[in-house]
């Protein structure tokens, strides 16, 4: 399977599911993200559900910070259920590390507490749970620098899952118990403001 969505246009993003208090809008021809308070963290769900064995790229652009951004990927009910068929979800973390759902989680643009921003990393971690399984260097810039599109990479092929930023390899980790696909979805922690542009998800 293949699916391509441009984001540049609310019909864009029809079918897709906003958990936590924020506001979708389309500024510079590519969806912005951003909180309605401060410490309302918010994600944006994908309807589509994609196999195990997939590449995902999207373009993004920070354009406020602190805060971070994460990709939630091959995520579904820990009995396999469907993602929209789970408890309601409002934006909390815990609802996604320690819910009814089984994902993997990459975070990148980590600036979101002093020790962070002196070292950036883009995170990859298991849910059910909070296991921290693959870190690496993470090069976007600040946001007062940042001149985008910086395009992101996640493959994903027998349980290898390996990520990029801007064609630099940040991690590749091996899960030997692999999730069986899922849906994906956006997330962020307030305030941080995001624009996200050009989604592409390919099978393998």
């Amino acid at each position: 399977m293949s699916y391509h969505n441009p984001l540049a246009t609310p019909a864009d993003v029809e079918g897709f599911r906003l958990e936590g208090e924020g506001a979708i809008s389309f500024p510079q021809g590519r969806m912005r993200l951003e909180s309605l308070r401060q410490d309302a963290n918010i994600v944006l769900w994908c309807p589509e559900d994609f196999p195990p064995d997939l590449v995902v790229e999207w373009d993004f652009w920070p354009v406020h910070e602190p805060g971070l951004a994460i990709l939630f990927f091959h995520a579904r009910g820990r009995n396999g259920e469907d993602l929209f068929d789970l408890a309601p979800r409002s934006g909390p973390y815990e609802q996604y590390h320690h819910g009814d759902l089984d994902a993997y989680h990459v975070s990148y643009f980590r600036r979101m507490w002093p020790s962070e921003r002196r070292l950036h990393t883009c995170n990859l971690r298991k849910s059910h749970g909070f296991h921290l399984v693959a870190q690496g260097p993470d090069p976007l810039p600040a946001a007062l620098d940042a001149q985008g599109p910086y395009p992101m990479r996640l493959t994903v092929a027998g349980g290898l899952i390996t990520f990029e930023v801007a064609g630099l390899r940040s991690f590749r980790w091996r899960d030997e118990r692999p999730l069986a696909g899922g849906k994906l979805g956006f997330r962020q922690m307030a305030p941080l403001i995001g624009e996200y542009a050009d989604l592409r998800v390919r099978a393998l």
